[in-house]
């Protein structure tokens, strides 16, 4: 008998389904006639391994207004705001904000964040605080830590010795932020030095690149050669890269096969980069976004992140992968089926992909973790966003939902609307 068997599912490729699972794994898939301690009927509903957002701020996660409101809705007014909230915010602040969001974001069937934890200040207390909030949701969400070095690791006091002490303590990745230090010199350096850190330690990297409008911002050459020269590899995630929306074409022609050699992975975050980027331009007005299909077509691996909610950078976000993945396909215009498709896969399985999730998926042996959406197909998913039926995380049900019928009665015809109309 097994623990659970969800019956009749339609999976992402469109193929149909159950689904049975025993412990924390999946134990068998296919038309399945078995006995289960519960059954759940996916009929109709499309099933999908669970949700991954490889790029998030988790210590700054739900503070919005504090310590007041972004007015100019910069990336360095942003930047300024958090340093003055990671003073004064405490430990224990810090862990409820963050497991709020997990909670929350596991609900709409976000399984797996990496997010990114200021390892700026002498005092560590975000790091602490996320050590905390990893322990804490462990049993039903997966949480990678970035050692990241708001301020610069060479501009910031101690920048470079602080990413190390959080290594020290357990945070799993290197980060960076080459386009902060104070000269594309030390920017050049900084890059160099944290891909030998994660090298030398066999870590990780995940570096801040170029997120800036200055077509002159190009460390992310840098990083591919670094990524190279270490054998990083898919290990290796640059984020943002949205200086590459100026650039000069010839010189991208250079630089895109550069970036597929090293095998390195790409995470763009919409939602963010085209609120904060522009926001010098009068018109025409740039979109913000690095070249998403261009790296696609090269066979460069390209996820949607969330990066940031309510937060000094962003006055919005719902924790919703979907809400990430529909911005990112109407900016990077991947309206072909095909390209719609494909978005899904990026807040899905590519993005399981770049932060090396072991046991990730639907098939046989993998980890028991899937959603239940009310959607027939990953294109429907996108257009309505619609609930999560079910989340099961490691074969338990964490999440269930009544379908959202409405009722109505309109010029005497009284009946029901489905949010799935049109399907």
């Amino acid at each position: 008998m097994f623990d659970l068997l969800v019956k009749g599912g339609t999976l992402p490729d469109g193929s149909i389904a159950d689904i049975a699972i025993t412990g924390d794994r999946i134990a068998a898939l296919g038309q399945l006639d078995a006995p289960a301690v519960r059954t759940i009927d996916a009929s109709g509903d499309l099933v999908s391994p669970p949700f991954v957002d490889p790029h998030f701020h988790m210590d700054a996660t739900l503070s919005y207004g504090l310590p007041r409101v972004n007015a100019s809705g910069t990336l360095i007014e942003g930047i300024s705001l958090w340093g003055e909230l990671r003073e004064i915010a405490t430990v224990d602040e810090m862990v409820e904000r963050a497991v709020r969001y997990c909670d929350w974001a596991a609900s709409l069937g976000l399984l797996a964040i990496r997010t990114h934890v200021d390892t700026t200040p002498d005092h560590l207390r975000g790091v602490d605080a996320m050590l905390e909030v990893k322990r804490r949701v462990a049993p039903y969400l997966e949480l990678q830590l970035v050692a990241f070095p708001q301020d610069g690791l060479y501009r910031a006091k101690n920048g470079r010795g602080n990413l190390i002490r959080a290594l020290d303590r357990g945070v799993d990745i290197v980060g960076g932020i080459p386009h902060f230090e104070r000269t594309m010199e030390e920017g050049t350096e900084s890059v160099k030095d944290v891909a030998r850190i994660a090298a030398d330690r066999g870590l990780m990297l995940d570096i801040h690149c170029d997120e800036t409008d200055d077509p002159m911002s190009r460390h992310v050459e840098t990083m591919a050669a670094e990524v190279t020269r270490h054998g990083l590899g898919v290990r290796a995630a640059g984020s943002h890269l949205t200086s590459m929306h100026s650039m000069d074409n010839y010189y991208v022609s250079k630089l895109l096969p550069l970036i597929a050699e090293s095998e390195m992975t790409v995470i763009p975050n919409p939602l963010i980069n085209i609120t904060l980027q522009g926001r010098h331009d009068t018109y025409p007005k740039r979109r913000g976004l690095t070249r998403v299909k261009e790296m696609q077509a090269l066979g460069i691996t390209v996820g949607w992140g969330q990066d940031c909610v309510l937060d000094p950078w962003y006055s919005l976000g719902t924790g919703d992968m979907l809400d990430v993945a529909f911005m990112g396909m109407h900016v990077a215009q991947m309206t072909h089926p095909a390209e719609m498709a494909r978005c899904f896969e990026m807040v899905t399985q590519t993005n399981a992909r770049i932060m090396n999730l072991e046991g990730y998926g639907l098939k046989v042996g993998d980890l028991a973790s899937l959603v239940v959406i009310d959607a027939d197909n990953p294109t429907e998913a996108l257009r309505l966003r619609p609930d999560r039926l079910f989340v099961v995380s490691r074969g338990k049900v964490i999440v269930e939902r009544e379908r959202n019928d409405a009722r109505l009665s309109i010029a005497g015809r009284p009946g029901s609307v489905r949010r799935r109309f049109g399907g």
